[in-house]
């Protein structure tokens, strides 16, 4: 497993004296730190610097110091520990599954899911377990609504995720034939078809789901092409009956410094850019960019590509 951030963690559990209750609850209203798992707190600037995936990792390992040995961590909770990142916002809970004649009921800190453990592929996580990266992808294939679950799914799936792919497609359809009554095997048959393992993140996952409502043809992801000037390129989309390129101009490029160049600053970033688009316009027959703000407003989108000359096989939404 990756180690998890370096960050300051007072727990009550390991102090010698205890712990003011008045003075604590006053750095808590006053935002200097903050409680993550019952008896744990961490400093609210370290909280603030770590990602939402990070958090969630955080509260699983906190929250896990205190379950019984044996606990399984799964869903959410295991998506996070494996570095599935998930499109709609990290629980507040931590996920375990339990047996039916053990399960106990839910809390604000842990939600658990009753089910037979002898059909969960699992591996160890302490002195507990946590569902494989299989095993977590199709249970929230089964959970979620259709869209987070896809990212995820895809997450799982990403064929060029720094260390490799954490599973494949075929490894969760056979877990799926293996517990064919479980609830959710229709939806999740539905996600399991829908992945795609070229998607680099959740927000392309959500416009391949978007692309798809919408009636444009299924694209092909992270589509590589040698220009003539020599520069490569990667399409995020690419729908090739209509040799028409598709970007979704995330921000990251721009605003964080680790993803540009060394040397460049944020407006070497947008011409760089703009360069590379004017490169690519002269070699295709369509481009189209657009950004998370369109996605999530669907006419908008449709009005994007079809304005480019895309066409859906359904009328505007």
């Amino acid at each position: 497993m990756r180690p998890l951030p370096e960050i300051d963690t007072i727990r009550r559990s390991e102090r010698m004296e205890p712990l003011d209750n008045r003075r604590l609850r006053r750095a808590l209203d006053e935002g200097t730190w903050v409680k993550v798992a019952p008896g744990a707190f961490v400093r609210s600037d370290h909280w603030l610097m770590l990602t939402p995936i990070e958090r969630h990792r955080v509260r699983v390992h906190e929250v896990a110091r205190r379950l019984e040995p044996g606990a399984v961590i799964s869903h959410a909770a295991a998506a996070a520990e494996h570095g599935i990142d998930m499109l709609d916002p990290w629980p507040e809970a931590v996920d375990v599954t339990c047996g039916p004649a053990t399960g106990g009921r839910s809390s604000g800190v842990v939600r658990r899911h009753t089910r037979d453990r002898r059909t969960l592929e699992v591996m160890p996580f302490g002195r507990h377990m946590i569902t494989t990266p299989a095993q977590t992808a199709l249970d929230l294939a089964r959970s979620l609504r259709f869209l987070p679950a896809v990212a995820s799914v895809d997450q799982a799936i990403w064929a060029d995720r720094p260390g490799g792919e954490l599973t494949d497609i075929d490894t969760i359809h056979e877990l799926w034939t293996r517990d064919a009554h479980h609830r959710g095997q229709v939806r999740a048959l539905r996600v399991l078809s829908f992945a795609e393992r070229g998607a680099a993140n959740v927000r392309e996952s959500h416009c391949r789901v978007e692309l798809a409502r919408l009636g444009f043809p299924r694209p092909r992801l992270q589509e590589r092409r040698m220009l003539r000037t020599g520069r490569l390129v990667f399409a995020d989309f690419y729908f090739p009956e209509a040799d028409h390129w598709g970007e979704f101009d995330g921000e990251g490029k721009y605003r964080d410094a680790a993803l540009r160049r060394p040397g460049h600053d944020a407006a070497d970033a947008v011409i760089d850019e703009k360069n590379r688009e004017n490169e690519i316009r002269r070699e295709v027959r369509g481009f189209s960019r657009w950004d998370r703000t369109d996605v999530e407003r669907p006419r908008r989108l449709y009005d994007i590509l079809t304005g480019d000359g895309l066409r859906s096989a359904l009328p505007r939404p």
